[in-house]
């Protein structure tokens, strides 16, 4: 692995989890070197949940299980 890639790596603790959760990162990174650092950022956000549409499920999610709460809240008080 190219030395800047791997000094690049250690300053992105997240990107470093993703290639141990993912290790074809590894080859790639090894082949191509710092040409795939976008593609892997890319794919580390999509990994974590950290795209827009990530987002934005979560929240919806959240919503979801506040206005259950408050309907089970809603019934045992009733």
């Amino acid at each position: 692995m190219e030395q800047a890639v791997y000094l690049y790596l250690r300053e992105q603790p997240k990107l470093l989890e993703f290639i141990r959760r993912q290790p074809i990162w590894y080859r790639y990174l090894l082949r191509e070197g710092a040409k795939v650092l976008p593609e892997l950022e890319k794919e580390a956000k999509v990994f974590y949940g950290q795209t827009f549409s990530g987002r934005l499920n979560r929240v919806s999610d959240q919503v979801q299980m506040a206005s259950m709460l408050i309907n089970v809240a809603n019934i045992l008080k009733d």
